[in-house]
């Protein structure tokens, strides 16, 4: 009895999956509900505009270093097949785990989300939970199919959700009569404009978070040398370029005092330009583009455990993979940890909990262009870094100013993350011996 050969990831993927990919994992329910959060910070209109202009920048610079790093290193798992190659395999650990279980959280809180807007239009639908799961089977199914049938329900579900956001950026620049720069009744500010300007800084970086999507799948993209860079760049200025119209729509049809701290300044919107079934219009709108966020998460999670399995880091059953190109049974233990998030309700408190890992492996990531291009001068690079070490210093120094602000404003669970950070080399220790 011969052992069958282990299959791999198929090279099947393209650009158009890249910047599928890319809007369905940035754009979810945060733009709706984000503008409302910055304009009670900074309520006129060019401060507002630029904090979204920054974000994007900062993006950008981000994406323009990662983009080498991903191209080098053209094997599918995220930011931790780079990071491993650059600092080791304990801060390849670090990185792997922390990104897979907050993409499994972020799987639960997107679905969570999508039944809730769900069961508000569709009151006969189950609960909240149901939904939930039901929309996590499905996805999973479409995945074990193989990565062309997840490729197609991204590609299907994210150019719906930028046709249909276009859709409402027309309705508000065609009824909407107001002059976007023209002030309004302003809304008294709690805080100095610096410091407002920094916490709207934050949340506009979280909402274009997402962008690194296309170097999940670097091993599966037929010319990864170009086209992860066109993926990325492509998609993030398309993300931009929503982002910057939707806010500028938003104030040509209402003063930003209208919308400013409503938890969802769409819907407040919508309801000057459609009347009540304005709110529904953008229900429908959310669950659309949750539903491309849900299925990015869903098929982005299981290759970070596929690699590091590949690597001893994790059980290696996990890099086995289905006559789909699927690795089946780390989507399935993916989907489980998603599954049990959404059950116990805890994915909330995970997810705070390892946020600070959040910028932290983007810092982790700058600081491993600066290694790879000193230890490995004569690397093969498809793309170089516009601009390194410059861009790229800027980029790093953001994320620990970032860094820093997560700890400052969130210290209790800045304090369970390093406790986190604490056990997690001992754990370490244990998985090396066990593979030894």
């Amino acid at each position: 009895m011969t052992n069958r050969p282990a299959r791999s990831l198929l090279t099947v993927l393209g650009v158009t999956f890249g910047l599928a990919v890319t809007i369905g994992n940035v754009i979810g329910a945060g733009i709706m509900r984000t503008p409302g959060d910055i304009a009670a910070k900074l309520p006129s209109f060019w401060p507002f505009l630029s904090v979204w202009i920054i974000g994007a920048i900062y993006a950008m610079l981000g994406a323009n270093a990662l983009a080498e790093l991903s191209a080098m290193t053209p094997r599918s798992g995220g930011q931790y097949v780079f990071v491993r190659r650059a600092l080791g395999d304990y801060a390849g650990f670090i990185v792997g785990w922390s990104d897979w279980i907050s993409t499994c959280g972020t799987t639960a809180v997107v679905t969570m989300t999508l039944g809730e807007y769900a069961v508000k239009l569709w009151p006969s639908l189950p609960p909240v939970k149901g939904m939930a799961l039901l929309v996590v089977a499905v996805l999973t199914v479409v995945q074990w199919f193989g990565v062309r049938s997840g490729a197609v329900a991204q590609d299907f579900t994210s150019a719906l959700k930028a046709l249909a956001l276009i859709a409402l950026i027309v309705a508000c620049f065609s009824a909407g009569g107001r002059n976007p720069t023209a002030g309004g009744m302003e809304v008294e500010r709690e805080l100095p404009l610096l410091a407002a300007f920094v916490i709207a800084l934050q949340a506009v970086i979280y909402t274009y978070d997402g962008w690194t999507a296309p170097i999940y799948f670097a091993g599966e993209v037929k010319n990864p040398g170009r086209d992860i860079p066109r993926s990325m760049f492509g998609g993030l200025a398309l993300v931009t370029a929503i982002y910057l119209l939707i806010n500028i729509a938003f104030v040509r049809v209402v003063p930003l005092a209208t919308i400013a701290g409503e938890q969802l300044a769409a819907a407040t919107v919508s309801r000057f330009l459609f009347g009540p079934s304005g709110y529904f219009i953008v229900l429908v709108i959310m669950i659309v583009g949750l539903v491309s966020a849900a299925n990015s998460n869903v098929m982005m999670a299981p290759r970070v455990v596929y690699a590091m399995g590949n690597d001893g880091l994790f059980w290696s059953a996990a890099r086995e993979v289905n006559a789909g190109g699927t690795p089946d049974i780390s989507l399935l233990i993916s989907s489980a940890i998603a599954v049990a998030f959404i059950v116990t309700g805890t994915f909330e408190t995970v997810l705070a909990r390892i946020a600070y890992f959040f910028v932290a492996n983007y810092t982790l990531s700058f600081a491993s262009l600066f290694v790879l291009r000193m230890r490995e001068p004569a690397a093969e690079r498809p793309y170089r870094a516009k601009g390194h070490p410059v861009t790229t210093a800027i980029a790093l120094l953001a994320s620990v100013a970032f860094l820093i602000g997560a700890v400052i404003g969130d210290p209790g669970n800045s304090w369970w993350a390093l406790g986190l950070l604490a056990v997690s080399y001992p754990v370490y220790r244990l998985i090396r011996r066990a593979k030894a």
